[in-house]
């Protein structure tokens, strides 16, 4: 995270905001979960009018990333009247290296990260990694008024597509997958683009311990 040498004034306007804010509306539909999810479009409505209320704006930038070629830089940074900001990079890597899939990615991290940013309630389920009997996944905490977003390691596209090829030739279910991965890592993981590179070895030791029961 990088800041302002103050944020007095920032944190005194976004703790205001934060009070006018409500939940991002679920309007959008995820035809592989049947369930529905808030947007960028929701949370951008749910945050716009609280935040310029109190003098507060924010701008998101994308940058190319070098290493590995294929991910992106989102940059979310929160500014106030004052002069003072706040600032946080996420680093995403899409699963399928075309348009489309940094489109869908670059979009989800903006989501999140605007989330993370401003305290909004991730009120959604868009990503419902059920454990086979359709419960969905536990809601995300609001989170507290001094939480901002913080640069996260994903991994990278050689770790994805081997994971991914890993859990096509075991024929997992994908719900009870993650439902289970989110157990032992402590998160809220929906895909494996999600996944954080601290976690590789570890997720890729259950993928090749499943595969080599299904060998035994």
């Amino acid at each position: 995270m990088l800041k302002s040498e103050s944020i007095k004034e920032l944190a005194s306007a976004l703790s205001k905001a934060q009070g006018e804010m409500d939940y991002a509306k679920k309007d959008s539909n995820n035809p592989f979960f049947k369930s529905k999810y808030a947007d960028l479009a929701a949370v951008i409505t749910a945050i716009k009018e609280p935040l310029s209320k109190n003098g507060l704006s924010y701008v998101q930038m994308v940058e190319h990333d070098t290493e590995p070629s294929t991910s992106a830089i989102v940059t979310t940074m929160l500014m106030h009247v004052s002069g003072e900001w706040l600032s946080g990079s996420m680093k995403i890597t899409p699963v399928k290296n075309d348009p489309q899939g940094m489109g869908s990615a670059i979009t989800y991290a903006r989501r999140y990260a605007l989330q993370a940013m401003v305290g909004l309630a991730a009120d959604d389920d868009d990503g419902n990694a059920a454990s086979g009997n359709n419960n969905q996944l536990p809601e995300r905490k609001k989170p507290s008024p001094s939480m901002v977003i913080k640069e996260v390691e994903l991994l990278s596209i050689d770790q994805v597509t081997e994971l991914t090829d890993l859990l096509k030739e075991i024929n997992a279910n994908e719900k009870e997958f993650f439902s289970y991965i989110n157990g032992v890592l402590g998160g809220l993981y929906y895909s494996i683009s999600e996944i954080e590179k601290k976690h590789y070895e570890t997720v890729k030791k259950i993928l090749l311990k499943k595969k080599e029961k299904q060998n035994g």
